[in-house]
């Protein structure tokens, strides 16, 4: 499962009920953040989710409304004097952004806690055994931006009848067959897993985007998502504006989220032009299981 804290949900111009774009994603008992706008350390505390075990940052892009809440942050966790090293994923345009704001404030190659820069490529980002992260490039205004695809494995459960049937014992050679090893019972008779498994169930996908100005090419990334967590910046009325300035509409996202069988839509980087009601009348027309995205919402997959 992964439960997600909305800390910022507004676009580049914040407001007094948005905050800058920052996401925590829990998974597998694992935090960390996607994106890091100004003010984001406050969110967290805000959020009642505070900054323990938290060691990861997943960064869309380098806009300054994405990274500006790193050096803040940074500064606390050095003066908590945690000793868990922060990694900061990004594309490598986005890490030099990074790399040079730290330097400015700490000097060339410190910080107040220890940092490990790990350059985006397209493909496998974490493996962590309960659950993978993948990223994928998308297009936004020239930046080298990525999305992430989270997915956490089907697993095949016994199924208890079927152990019963076939006088299985509890005990270790349950858990062999639960591993997909075969097990052999008192007198020799050998009991194969498929014998015992249930189909597979509980894999989760969630695919969340940052900034982005088109979505053609991204179906291979985003079918079949349990959840959807993408920009809404304009609304349709708005598009060359949109165009002009690299974002969605609220109408082409829940398009992109139909045409790839999402079950469920959540729309963020919203602007403070546009009420909530607006945004979701026109996402909802075209995908009716979407929501506005608010600082503080926590939704699970």
């Amino acid at each position: 499962m992964f439960a997600l804290t909305f800390l910022g949900t507004s676009a580049s111009v914040p407001s007094a009920e948005r905050n800058h774009p920052a996401l925590l994603v829990e998974a597998a008992g694992e935090r960390m953040l996607i994106d890091c706008g100004e003010g984001t350390q406050r969110q967290l505390l805000r959020s009642g989710a505070g900054f323990r075990r938290l060691d990861r940052i997943l960064l869309t892009h380098g806009h300054l409304d994405h990274v500006l809440g790193i050096p803040g942050l940074f500064s606390t966790l050095g003066l908590r004097q945690t000793s868990d090293v922060m990694t900061v994923h990004g594309g490598p345009g986005t890490l030099d952004i990074v790399i040079r704001m730290l330097a400015g404030l700490w000097g060339a190659g410190r910080a107040p806690i220890a940092v490990e820069f790990a350059p985006l490529a397209e493909g496998r980002v974490i493996d962590a055994g309960d659950f993978t992260i993948d990223c994928f490039a998308v297009r936004h205004r020239g930046t080298d931006s990525f999305g992430f695809s989270l997915q956490s494995p089907a697993r095949r459960h016994l199924l208890p009848d079927r152990l019963a049937a076939l006088d299985v014992p509890d005990g270790p050679l349950r858990g062999e067959l639960a591993a997909g090893r075969p097990g052999i019972l008192e007198g020799g008779r050998t009991i194969d897993p498929e014998d015992v498994l249930g189909p597979p169930s509980g894999g989760k996908k969630l695919v969340v985007i940052g900034d982005i100005e088109a979505t053609d090419g991204l179906s291979e990334h985003v079918a079949g998502a349990d959840l959807l967590v993408i920009e809404a910046t304009f609304l349709d009325r708005d598009a060359p504006t949109a165009r002009d300035y690299g974002h969605l509409t609220a109408a082409e996202a829940a398009r992109f989220a139909a045409a790839n069988n999402v079950q469920r839509l959540v729309l963020t980087h919203l602007s403070g032009r546009y009420e909530n009601e607006e945004i979701l009348t026109e996402a909802a027309r075209i995908f009716p299981n979407a929501r506005i995205a608010a600082d503080f919402d926590r939704v699970a997959v």
